[in-house]
């Protein structure tokens, strides 16, 4: 389904942040890409959503070489991947109902359809009683909670959380790595960034790993070893 080939990002100032990088990931599939800061992980998905775009090579959706497609089709594209992200970006006057009603509204649902959808994500993420909170209520762990609800409710293909557990307790680290678990054997394909070898080692599988915008090692056996 998503296909990296040759690619390669250095910035104007001359930072190297991506060099030669190829590798694919398969429908329903769960990758966990880690590294340092600075390994080139977040450009990674930047670049599959559209967000940057690469010095050389090609990221391919499916059949379409991403960075080809013209407005329609991007925004199109974007509609079929969640992002989730560190800094939760949630809309802080907004309550966790309306937050996730802006979402599927952008994405062109009905009124119907935001009243009968989003009360079931949120069950989905265990928040069904915060419907009507706003989100400077909330905790670090739920407003993270929220935003996966925002990501999966259009029911994209693919889910990219990049350091999702970066701001987090221990606990809430496990919670959230269980719904994305979840979220994986529902069928979505979930690619997640980070650098905690806890959950790495708690989530096993398919592990890349990258160093100096180069992967190092991509392998099956759950191991982080930077």
């Amino acid at each position: 389904m998503i296909y990296y080939d040759k690619v390669s990002k250095v910035y104007p100032d001359k930072t190297v942040a991506l060099e030669e990088v190829s590798f694919s990931v398969e429908p329903k599939e769960f990758l966990t890409i880690v590294g340092q800061s600075g390994a080139g992980k977040t450009t990674l998905m930047k670049l599959l959503i559209a967000e940057d775009w690469p010095t050389s090579g090609a990221v391919f959706f499916e059949s379409s070489n991403v960075h080809r497609l013209n407005r329609r089709e991007t925004n199109r594209l974007r509609r079929r991947i969640g992002t989730v992200f560190q800094d939760y970006r949630l809309i802080p006057n907004k309550t966790v109902y309306e937050n996730i009603a802006f979402a599927m509204e952008a994405a062109g649902r009905t009124d119907g359809e935001v009243a009968s959808d989003v009360p079931h994500v949120l069950e989905l993420v265990d928040l069904g009683s915060k419907i009507w909170n706003f989100p400077h209520e909330l905790s670090g762990g739920e407003r993270q909670r929220v935003a996966i609800a925002r990501a999966i409710v259009t029911q994209p293909d693919v889910i990219l959380a990049d350091e999702p557990t970066g701001n987090l307790d221990p606990a809430n680290t496990y919670e959230i790595i269980r719904i994305l678990r979840k979220i994986n054997e529902l069928g979505r394909t979930v690619i997640l960034t980070t650098h905690n070898k806890g959950v790495v080692d708690e989530i096993g599988g398919r592990i890349i790993t990258m160093e100096k915008g180069k992967v190092i090692k991509d392998s099956r056996d759950g191991k982080y070893v930077l």
